[in-house]
């Protein structure tokens, strides 16, 4: 039985199954993830590759492709067609550069997205974060506002209660490894969005360091009050604040002693944002071995269409997870 944060997520696909496209269908775990995830009503899956292989493979296995589209690649009249629908939308690229693109089933992908024969997809089975990453920014780009790309994960913490009882959002522990101040900025808007339009929640951001409102100064410091800054400039309707460590930003007694000033986010961050990406590895790891935590995503934010990158030895049902937050993420 899924989780309880993995069964509203689920209950919240339900409601309207999105098109997910998968370039990676030579993969056993692809092509279980796709069967699941229709056959729990979440998706409607695409898998692009060879249909007469992925057929064959999927009868190995003893999955059904019925209800699943396979769509042949490549496949130069599909390569045309979809060449000439993003031309229409954007002239960055000619018609040849975009079909010779497509060759790559990872570029073909994200253009469906783009020009929405498809409605968000998944990758990094074979790909790395970083391809999928670049094959977003090449033909999605960011969302108005936003220039950063980045990363959220949901930590299902064991045994801790805090503002939103087992589970902390977390960012950026996956793309960016040594943020700027603007680009942690984004960052926190980003994590902002993700959690209220995933889970409902009133984001409450708490920007981290390794001082609580001056109680140390260093450069690294004032990188962070600095993004915090530029993040209330561009959306002053949101709660982010900072700095602070750890547990003045997620522990109300903590945040009682070192917190004066009347902060909303102090001791009830829901989000937290880690200063680079040293930090976030090492943050993630430390909470999954000693509190056992289980950690849903990384999922990609920042980008105008919703992709999503799996880890590359991530088992079936940890996919579906992602599959789930991206799918709601596209509406």
């Amino acid at each position: 039985m899924a989780a309880p944060i993995m069964e509203m997520l689920f209950e919240k696909a339900r409601k309207a199954p999105k098109r997910v496209v998968f370039p990676e269908s030579g993969e056993d775990r692809v092509l279980q993830a796709a069967r699941k995830a229709l056959d729990l009503g979440l998706v409607r899956p695409i898998l692009l590759g060879d249909p007469d292989a992925i057929g064959a493979r999927a009868k190995e296995l003893g999955l059904s492709l019925d209800g699943i589209v396979v769509l042949r690649h490549p496949d130069e009249a599909a390569a045309l067609r979809f060449a000439e629908a993003y031309a229409a939308r954007k002239s960055d690229f000619s018609l040849a550069a975009l079909q010779r693109r497509m060759k790559d089933a990872l570029n073909m992908a994200v253009i469906m997205v783009e020009i929405g024969e498809a409605d968000c997809c998944m990758a990094g089975v074979t790909h790395a974060t970083g391809e999928v990453v670049l094959a977003g920014q090449m033909f999605l780009g960011t969302k108005p506002g936003i220039d950063t790309v980045s990363s959220i994960g949901i930590m299902d913490i064991p045994g801790w209660q805090g503002s939103e009882g087992n589970l902390l959002a977390i960012a950026d522990c996956a793309v960016n490894a040594e943020p700027s101040e603007s680009e942690l900025a984004d960052i926190a808007i980003a994590s902002a969005d993700t959690v209220h339009r995933l889970f409902g929640w009133e984001p409450r951001v708490a920007m981290l360091s390794f001082s609580t409102k001056g109680s140390a100064e260093h450069a690294r410091v004032d990188r962070v009050r600095n993004a915090i800054a530029i993040a209330h400039e561009k959306r002053p309707d949101l709660l982010i604040d900072g700095e602070f460590q750890l547990d003045s930003a997620i522990n109300p007694a903590v945040a009682a002693r070192k917190v004066k000033d009347g902060s909303q986010v102090a001791g009830r961050a829901n989000v937290i944002v880690f200063p680079d990406l040293d930090a976030g590895n090492i943050g993630v790891k430390l909470v999954q071995n000693f509190a056992h935590a289980n950690a849903y995503g990384p999922m990609l934010q920042g980008f105008s269409k919703a992709i999503g990158d799996f880890s590359r030895s991530a088992p079936v049902d940890e996919m579906i997870g992602n599959i789930a937050m991206v799918a709601v993420s596209a509406e």
